[in-house]
């Protein structure tokens, strides 16, 4: 992945050991940038968005807004920026819409969506708890990788992470797979468990990592990535991208008439080129998708 110039703001929360935690509902809200290219509306697709949605002339869409490159602030501290924002951008356009990303702590999303939020949009990654509370559209490819401090000084592996501390973001894939995965391993290998470090915001894992709090994090690769490229000589990926899977817009299971057109406004900018010209801009062509589907295999 390339390099990406970090706003200050977001520097800040890495790169500063400011005091960590959080919990409950962000209350940050903002309008979204423009997109790294425009779509024009669809009049087929903008006719599926019920008349409850389309009436308002935009589309609240849900998002941890800690979540560099994915969604995260601008240096005002208050504009939600990342590829996930300009898809939300390039979608809402389709249907006639303008985009109203508003930051919410990752794991309120998806209770709150078809009734706060109409979408969510928060590298969602697909899997059979989550499809049975929401709809699932497949926009993208990601796995989950670790990092240690630049250099791994304590010699750690991704095959014996048993009595180290993780940095997590609650309620992620990774936050499952140690709860269900690497902790019940250490335990039948009769090792130390390791503790999970929980954030509700990533910016905090990291922020944890750097200063010491955390031996190892774990996150989405793009995550990882980006972190790595951002602190400059402060980190490193430790081992290879795993469990790579669809990530998706999360969209209530009782509004159909908006899951077919999400799936169809994913479909019209991954077509038209939009779509390929956000993740290019943000460095993540490698996890682009042909085909955006209404709860694929996970």
């Amino acid at each position: 992945m390339r390099k990406i110039i970090l706003t200050a703001v977001a520097l800040g929360a890495l790169l500063t050991l400011t005091a960590c935690g959080g919990g409950g509902e962000a209350t940050t809200t903002a309008t979204s940038t423009a997109s790294a290219t425009a779509s024009a509306k669809d009049d087929t697709i903008a006719a599926l968005v019920p008349e409850t949605i389309s009436a308002t002339g935009k589309l609240v869409v849900g998002s941890d807004t800690s979540y560099a490159p994915a969604e995260f602030l601008d240096e005002d501290g208050k504009t939600p920026i990342g590829y996930d924002v300009e898809i939300a951008d390039a979608i809402a356009a389709v249907m006639g819409l303008k985009a109203d990303v508003q930051s919410s702590s990752f794991d309120a999303i998806i209770p709150a969506v078809g009734s706060k939020y109409d979408i969510g949009i928060s590298s969602f990654t697909v899997n059979p708890e989550r499809m049975q509370q929401v709809n699932m559209v497949s926009y993208l490819s990601a796995g989950s990788a670790f990092a240690v401090a630049k250099g791994n000084p304590k010699g750690l592996t991704t095959d014996d992470l048993c009595g180290l501390v993780i940095g997590v973001q609650t309620g992620t894939t990774q936050d499952d797979y140690v709860k269900d995965t690497v902790i019940p391993a250490c335990e039948k290998a009769g090792k130390t468990a390791p503790t999970p470090l929980q954030y509700d915001l990533q910016t905090d894992v990291t922020t944890a990592l750097l200063g010491g709090k955390a031996d190892v994090m774990a996150a989405d690769s793009p995550v990882i990535a980006y972190a790595v490229a951002q602190t400059g000589d402060k980190l490193e990926q430790l081992g290879d991208i795993f469990d790579t899977a669809p990530q998706a817009v999360v969209v209530s299971k009782s509004d159909e008439k908006l899951t077919e057109a999400v799936q169809a406004a994913l479909q019209k900018i991954i077509d038209n080129g939009t779509y390929g010209k956000i993740l290019d801009k943000w460095g993540m062509s490698e996890s682009a998708v042909a085909t955006a589907e209404i709860n694929p295999a996970s």
